[in-house]
């Protein structure tokens, strides 16, 4: 699958992409494979090895070059999909409790990052969600006293609060605390670093061919006729799995990104505390900082991923998403674009990644981050997927299972089970 095109930002920036690892040159065996060394991969083989897990992990590309590549890093407890709507679709205790997952993610993962050998510019941030439009400011409230009533850290800033801290008018806005910025490239290339020196095998330009299950584990064939003979695996090839499996609940659209020159003594007039920004209209804008003083854009989403139709627009929406800014930000006029890239993305008709089991893999979990917030989900997806490894259970796992039930699936309107 053509995944990105254009120029990569991370991929630029990252002066060394040392270490290489080898490509697989001989049948091995181990107790967990990992396929797929983007963010989601990275993370689960980190969390295996960290639980004690003979782990191998590999990948058709480099480690980081496939999704991971393209992300833009912003880390959020609050979803694509509002709190309100998820206690809609799944009830108040799985509603709320995906949403503490999150929370709770961003924490886990900075203990994670405090571990690693190589810092992968990870800031805290307060994040702005602002309506896009007047007639968004009522569920947007509404959204703040869901997430103010079960304790999540947010204010409401009204247009008047607005226009103190921001340069641009809005009706209002959810201001949001404890979330963060990351470089997501960086990200699983430390995670798999660190996690090699301490024991984990990784093969770079690996691709798996084929497999045959038996009854006490699963063997892989790759491309070049190596043997992978594994207890378990953990798939976690993003959106290229829908090559393998269509999952009906998967959506695969694709975006844009810019990336800016450097700001110029990196303060910008008119944003406060270098906070990330995004808004309620669908497809949304979204804004943030990042280490070396740019300014990183994303939205713009079409429907489709075929690449020629995709590329083809490459220009004009950087050149809109440029636009949109300056609009936000009038001090930016003038600024150049240093970084334009497309993608694929994929999400999920309900909003939550899928974690889990899939029929016709026996031995084998999918973790497939979907979603705005895919950093996030790999971290609440290592933890599931250890557990399943080695407990075959976890306390969380029914709530992102491939065939979920959801209130709006189910005619009673009874809590799913």
């Amino acid at each position: 699958m053509n995944l990105t095109s254009g120029q990569l930002y991370w991929v630029d920036i990252q002066k060394s992409l040392k270490p290489e690892y080898p490509k697989l040159e001989e049948d091995i065996s181990c107790e967990c494979l990992v396929i797929g060394g983007g963010v989601a991969g990275a993370s689960c083989a980190y969390a295996l090895q960290k639980a004690g897990v003979d782990t191998v992990l590999i990948d058709k590309r480099r480690i980081g070059f496939g999704s991971t590549s393209a992300n833009t890093g912003l880390l959020q407890f609050s979803n694509d999909k509002m709190l309100t709507s998820c206690i809609h679709t799944f009830g108040e205790q799985s509603g709320v409790g995906f949403y503490r997952m999150c929370l709770e993610a961003l924490n886990d993962l900075e203990a994670v990052i405090a571990e690693l050998d190589l810092f992968p510019d990870f800031y805290r941030r307060d994040s702005l969600y602002y309506a896009s439009h007047p007639m968004d400011e009522a569920k947007l409230r509404d959204e703040f006293a869901a997430l103010s009533a079960y304790g999540f850290p947010v204010s409401y800033l009204d247009s008047a609060e607005l226009r103190t801290r921001f340069s641009f008018e809005k009706a209002g806005a959810i201001l949001s605390r404890d979330n963060a910025e990351i470089n997501p490239f960086a990200y699983a290339r430390s995670l798999t670093f660190t996690a090699s020196r301490r024991g984990i095998r990784v093969f770079e330009h690996t691709e798996v061919q084929s497999h045959t299950a038996g009854q006490d584990g699963i063997s892989f064939l790759t491309t070049d006729g190596k043997t992978i003979k594994a207890k378990k695996a953990v798939l976690t090839m993003g959106y290229e799995s829908q090559e393998i499996k269509h999952n009906p609940n998967a959506v695969l659209t694709s975006t844009y990104v810019i990336a800016t020159e450097p700001i110029p003594g990196g303060d910008i007039a008119g944003w406060s505390d270098r906070c990330l920004i995004w808004e309620t209209a669908k497809p949304s804008l979204y804004l943030r900082r990042t280490a070396d003083n740019r300014v990183v854009v994303g939205g713009l989403d079409i429907n489709g991923i075929e690449p020629a139709e995709r590329d083809r627009r490459l220009k004009a929406k950087g050149e809109k998403l440029l636009a949109e800014t300056i609009k936000l930000f009038p001090a930016l006029e003038g600024t150049r674009i240093d970084y334009a890239w497309a993608a694929t993305f994929g999400s999920t008709h309900d909003g939550l990644p899928l974690i889990g089991e899939q029929e016709g893999f026996p031995h084998c979990y999918f973790a497939l981050v979907y979603g705005g917030n895919g950093t996030i989900y790999s971290a609440i997806a290592s933890r599931i997927v250890t557990g399943l490894v080695k407990d075959g259970k976890h306390p969380d796992a029914a709530l992102f299972r491939f065939d979920r039930p959801t209130r709006s699936m189910s005619s009673s309107g009874a809590e799913p089970s």
